[in-house]
């Protein structure tokens, strides 16, 4: 039996190594375009490899998820992040989750994982054939009993020249998981500024999300933003990056709760300076920056700022408006929302209902997750169960 993968990423490197324990016999290829397996592996989770997540501060799977939910609920009864854990760790792999629900090898080094399944695939006789472009899925299908398309998400609509000839539903790909652009914001001088708790949301939209925000030289970035990029990829994408990011500070307070803590501090501290004052889960550079954008004094004291002043400070931290203008890379990773859509595919094996012995695992599908190991547990669970059923069927 002959099998093809197309792209060594996680998915394929999965794929391959599942697929050779099944079926010790087969011969398994793996066509790569690049130069190196496992080139965003290597450089995922900042070179540490966040392999998955706990998934406990996640009550809906569409929260992790926007696009693939339904089609993973049914994926992670197969193989899910537990097994995850159990595979690595049997691997040799020890395993730490951090506070954050993220896992990553105790080493913190993603070239253990990287090595991992280079060693694995060579033992177990994987044929890795890099710079190895496919231009035609369906000519590759000519040649083999069964191929598994796991390119990653495709970046460019000229990347789905490959599926030429298999009338596929695809949907057109865009970016997910970026940072946004702030360019006439002076709020980019704080750049290096944190607020752990932020709550962020597009203005006119009911897509908001929350977590770290981190104040950068060119905007915004951290989890909440991230997260917030891919909730409205779609959305983002058809304004051409042109809105309205609103920032509550204080960890989504409403406006209400907002002015009544203020008026306490007021009460309790009337000749103090406000920009001496702030609450401890805002630094005190971004506290000056924002009492400075409520149109308050510097040497303003809280006795002197009037209900004016407290409302207009209050409606800042609860709802600070900033304009984005274009949208910029995550570090060196790239995640794209789009790609084979979900129509095309069993969501029971993953195969292709118009044409048999093809598969697809990964971000090639319209599958894909906020930042945090997510999109590589959707790698690995499909990935394991394209195996699974190709293994199943012979």
């Amino acid at each position: 039996m002959k099998i093809a993968i197309i792209g060594a990423g996680a998915a394929g490197c999965f794929c391959a190594i599942e697929l050779k324990r099944r079926l010790p016999e087969a011969i398994v290829d793996i066509y790569e375009a690049g130069s190196k397996p496992l080139a965003k592996v290597a450089i995922t989770g900042g070179g540490r490899c966040n392999l998955t997540n706990s998934f406990e501060s996640i009550d809906n799977l569409k929260d992790a998820y926007p696009r693939g939910d339904k089609l993973l609920r049914r994926v992670f009864s197969t193989f899910d992040n537990r097994d995850t854990w159990e595979w690595f760790e049997n691997e040799g792999v020890k395993l730490v989750l951090q506070d954050d629900h993220c896992v990553f090898p105790t080493s913190q080094d993603a070239m253990q994982i990287v090595n991992l399944f280079l060693t694995r695939m060579r033992q177990l006789g994987v044929n890795i054939l890099t710079r190895h472009k496919v231009e035609s899925v369906k000519a590759l299908m000519d040649e083999y009993d069964s191929v598994v398309v796991t390119t990653g998400g495709c970046s460019r609509q000229d990347e789905f020249k490959m599926f030429e000839g298999l009338d596929l539903e695809l949907v057109p790909p865009v970016p997910s998981l970026f940072t946004f652009n702030l360019p006439t914001s002076p709020v980019r001088d704080l750049m290096g500024t944190v607020v752990e708790d932020a709550q962020a949301s597009l203005a006119g939209t009911k897509f908001k999300a929350s977590g770290p925000l981190l104040i950068t030289h060119w905007g915004m970035s951290g989890p909440a933003i991230l997260k917030l990029s891919s909730y409205a990829a779609r959305h983002l994408a058809e304004v051409r990056y042109d809105s309205t990011l609103l920032v509550n500070w204080c960890g989504g307070d409403d406006l209400d709760s907002v002015r009544s803590a203020l008026q306490n501090n007021a009460v309790k501290n009337p000749l103090k300076l406000v920009v001496n004052s702030h609450p401890e889960y805002i630094p005190s550079r971004l506290w000056t920056y924002l009492v400075t954008k409520s149109k308050i004094r510097e040497d303003a004291r809280w006795a002197e700022i009037g209900p004016k002043g407290l409302n207009r400070l209050a409606e800042t931290l609860s709802n600070d408006s900033y304009h984005i203008k274009g949208q910029s890379r995550f570090k060196e990773e790239f995640v794209t929302c789009g790609g084979v859509s979900l129509t095309n595919i069993n969501n029971k094996t993953l195969e292709c209902v118009k044409h048999p012995g093809l598969y697809f695992a990964g971000e090639v599908l319209d599958v894909d997750g906020i930042t945090g190991g997510f999109n590589l547990q959707a790698a690995w669970s499909t990935g394991f169960l394209a195996a699974l059923s190709i293994s199943s069927n012979h």
